[in-house]
């Protein structure tokens, strides 16, 4: 079964969850869950890059001394672990309650709502891909130092 097109449009998206849903309580717990969602993910992100800093205090410094390529791979990748962390700390973990647009009209809440949402998932996503490049570098300076080894 084809899955159904995305709503793009946050207007129809608020619109929509309006008429599916009956009442504005009901949306805003929907999409408070989908905050806590957001959360839980980027909690995963930032212990996967504290197991990266942590993993680099120990074995860092013997990876570094094993050649150029994986000392600055291993710099490189930090770097962008570090910039996911920021990512996640500024941008997505910045608290704003959804009870704080409940003064506007039903729509323009939940429009508020749902582009604060939007914004968050966005930066999820960079900081996902951060982390992702980060941890390659550093994998790439792992297994060059792996290979010097041998």
């Amino acid at each position: 079964m084809p899955t159904p097109p995305l709503v793009k449009d946050i207007h129809e998206e608020a619109t929509q969850m309006l008429a599916v849903h009956g009442n504005y309580a009901t949306c805003e717990d929907i999409l408070s869950r989908e905050f806590g969602a957001i959360l839980q993910r980027t909690q995963v992100l930032l212990t996967l890059a504290t197991l990266t800093l942590t993993i680099t205090g120990f074995s860092g410094p013997s990876i570094a001394e094993s050649g150029p390529f994986s000392r600055y791979t291993m710099v490189v990748g930090l770097v962008f672990v570090l910039a996911a962390i920021l990512v996640a700390l500024v941008g997505i973990l910045r608290v704003r309650w959804t009870t704080q647009y409940a003064t506007q009209e039903p729509v323009q809440a939940l429009e508020a709502i749902i582009a604060y949402r939007n914004d968050k998932t966005r930066k999820f996503v960079v900081g996902m891909i951060l982390l992702v490049i980060g941890l390659c570098l550093y994998v790439a300076s792992l297994t060059a130092f792996l290979f010097h080894l041998g």
